[in-house]
């Protein structure tokens, strides 16, 4: 089976429909990374099936939970997760939100060469934004504690937003000190294809709760 057979197979398992064409613009992403890294330092993670398993199948699990056409990806990185979700999502937008310059121009660098003409990125701290429009999904991939991530995001969010924040553990201590008006919409387990490590994202909302 080939790289790009193998990558639309794991992803499958996810709840994620790649077409070939699609698993081989993903293993492109990493040749980009892969090139930048020897400069620029973007990414700890070397070898190329740690990539996989690390960066494009963690960032697609929570494909599923997406919600709305507007999302933003806080913290992204090197565009993790939001590159590898723009790719798999055409029809959404996505806002790829980081405050280090290098890895921002890193990620526009990667949006035109896969030509993914539903990404912009942003050079800025979540919290210094002020968008017109609340966006209606919110990741966040190891980005802080919840109530500390939460107090950052606050400003991309209105009522209705889902913030979707991807951890390893289950934070019981970290959901223990929630800060109101958010709650917990939902919940689940993730198991990643060939990452030996515990995974579940988190669906959070500070809009009111459903009545009766």
């Amino acid at each position: 089976m080939s790289p790009t057979e193998l990558l639309a197979r794991d992803a499958a398992l996810l709840g994620v429909t790649l077409a070939r064409a699609d698993a081989a613009r993903l293993l492109q992403l990493l040749d980009e990374l892969e090139r930048w890294n020897e400069s620029y330092n973007l990414t700890a993670i070397e070898s190329r099936e740690k990539m996989i398993t690390h960066h494009l199948l963690d960032s697609l699990s929570i494909s599923p939970d997406l919600a709305g056409t507007r999302i933003a990806d806080v913290g992204t990185g090197a565009g993790f997760p939001g590159l590898p979700l723009a790719l798999a999502n055409p029809a959404r937008q996505f806002a790829l939100i980081d405050s280090n310059g290098k890895k921002v121009r890193f990620v526009a660098h990667a949006a035109r060469t896969l030509e993914l003409r539903n990404v912009t990125a942003v050079h800025s701290r979540a919290e210094g934004l002020r968008p017109e429009v609340p966006f209606d999904t919110v990741t966040a991939r190891a980005v802080a504690g919840l109530p500390e991530l939460l107090a950052l995001l606050a400003p991309l969010c209105g009522p209705a937003t889902r913030v979707l924040a991807m951890k390893g553990r289950w934070p019981e201590e970290e959901l223990a000190r929630l800060p109101p008006p958010w709650r917990l919409l939902e919940s689940r387990t993730i198991a990643v294809p060939g990452l030996d490590a515990q995974r579940c994202v988190l669906t959070l909302s500070r809009g009111a709760p459903p009545h009766g």
